[in-house]
């Protein structure tokens, strides 16, 4: 039985800059594949330089306008974006969906998230202060929090409109003109915040570009370019890094993960399990830079969750993203499917057992799909690619330990530091492991993220902060005046 393709009711009208909508200058485009069923949703323009070049220069001449406009004002802008984003959230939800294979449940939850920034950071503005500080007779020093001008916003595919609508959010909030590029592998719903945006705000307050990594590589070393965020893989954060250098710009990076859910002796076998599958993120089929992907167990408990662990995603419903009874749908795109099975062979090669999953689905609805059933590796070690590497996907490494300092020194001896998960009911031991897991967010009997609380990575995980204060003020630059009287 062939299962039909919603009708997404949305064609892209081309590159969103300065208000209208506008092909690429060299004509050129490519194609967005529905990765449920290898069919071509549609096409979008392919930015360049000269692209880049034009957006730029419609968020610089926005700039005055937009920074110098009262912060109740600004804000006002930012509820009437959040109001938009839920008004439109279902159809939203569908389009990452089909364009992304995320289920249609995660992607409806994206939405809320998004909207809830909006306000967030609308809610933030007037506590964008400086401060007053006398250090002589005859002399006062004021700060003044000040924008940075053209901000730079390169995104990933695994949350494609959250966050190519999220992180703008608190550049706009504070004053600046943003310039965002939408995920390669799934387009079309940051093109469908352009149309939202262009309903609502200033002409050039927010330009956006589709296309590959070297639209995004100008958009980092373009002059008028004086802060840039970017959510994605190592590899392409540190290429970030190194264009950003010549011009001394400010970064922030929010990279990859090998999370740890670290389960110790004293925890309720089941529901460590439970905490585990649900911390991977399935319904983005494990594409998620927080997922605990090692499962670092006490040996006294290994046979219970792993036997828990398996059951559960064996429950777990794979098909088809945009029915709203599937848990987890297809890979993004064929090279992502071909990187995970090729780790799952890495897994094989090392001698970890392969306990769950590791292939397609049986279901010949799914043939012409991404489809990778939930992987889950037991007997694990710290030197295997599967237990060292990111592999951004529903895969799952299963390490056993009994002595505390051999299992943190397993935990902290790889290049990331993003998440770290802790499951035990002993208050001394929780507060021991955070303090030193080298991790830049830490969970104890809990998932998930919290708007309001500072979400970054440590070590090659990333550099800064963000969904918090924090990541408002980040956003301003601090300038000092001193007043003689």
């Amino acid at each position: 039985m062939t299962i039909e393709t919603p009708d997404l009711k949305f064609e892209p009208k081309g590159l969103f800059i300065g208000g209208e909508w506008i092909g690429a200058k060299s004509g050129e485009s490519f194609p967005t594949i529905n990765p449920s069923n290898s069919e071509l949703i549609g096409v979008v323009p392919a930015a360049d330089e000269a692209d880049v070049d034009y957006a730029v220069a419609a968020a610089k001449a926005a700039f005055d306008d937009w920074s110098r406009m009262g912060v109740s004002k600004r804000a006002a802008y930012l509820n009437q974006l959040a109001d938009a984003i839920d008004a439109n959230a279902e159809h939203l939800a569908l389009m990452d969906a089909v364009d992304s294979g995320n289920a249609y449940s995660g992607m409806l939850g994206d939405m809320k998230w998004t909207s809830d920034t909006y306000r967030y950071f609308a809610g933030l503005v007037t506590e964008m202060k400086g401060e007053t500080m006398s250090r002589q007779p005859g002399h006062l020093n004021l700060t003044l929090r000040q924008p940075y001008g053209v901000v730079a916003k390169i995104n990933p595919f695994n949350h494609p409109f959250r966050f190519c609508a999220e992180k703008a959010a608190s550049a706009l909030a504070a004053g600046n003109t943003v310039v965002i590029k939408g995920p390669e592998q799934a387009p079309l719903s940051s093109l469908r915040f352009g149309e939202i945006a262009e309903q609502i705000l200033p002409p050039g307050v927010i330009n956006i570009l589709t296309g590959d990594g070297r639209t995004g590589s100008a958009m980092v070393r373009h002059k008028d370019v004086n802060r840039i965020g970017f959510v994605g893989s190592v590899e392409t954060g540190r290429k970030i890094a190194v264009d950003a250098a010549p011009g001394l710009k400010e970064v922030t990076l929010e990279l990859g993960g090998k999370n740890p859910i670290i389960i110790f002796p004293d925890a309720d076998p089941k529901k460590a399990a439970a905490a585990a599958v649900k911390a991977m993120n399935m319904s983005r089929q494990g594409q998620s830079c927080s997922s605990t992907s090692r499962v670092l167990v006490h040996a006294s408990l290994h046979s219970a969750v792993v036997e828990e662990m398996v059951r559960i995603v064996s429950s777990i419903s794979i098909g088809m993203p945009w029915l709203e009874d599937v848990d987890m749908g297809p890979i993004v795109s064929e090279q992502q499917y071909d990187r995970i099975l090729n780790f799952v062979a890495f897994g094989q090669e090392d001698g970890a057992r392969l306990i769950a999953g590791g292939a397609r689905p049986g279901n010949p609805n799914l043939a012409k799909g991404f489809f990778i059933k939930p992987t889950i590796f037991d007997g694990v070690t710290a030197s295997m690619r599967i237990g060292k590497e990111e592999i951004f996907g529903p895969v799952m490494s299963v390490m056993t330990w009994s002595d505390f300092d051999e299992m943190i020194e397993t935990v902290n001896g790889v290049m990331y530091g993003l998440t770290a998960s802790i499951v035990t009911n002993d208050f001394a031991f929780a507060m021991k492991t955070a303090e030193q897991v080298e991790a830049g967010y830490v969970w104890i009997n809990s998932s998930g993220r919290y708007l309001g609380a500072p979400y970054g990575g440590w070590k090659q995980s990333g550099i800064g902060t963000e969904e918090s204060y924090e990541e408002l003020l980040s956003y301003t630059r601090v300038k000092n005046v001193n007043m003689a009287f």
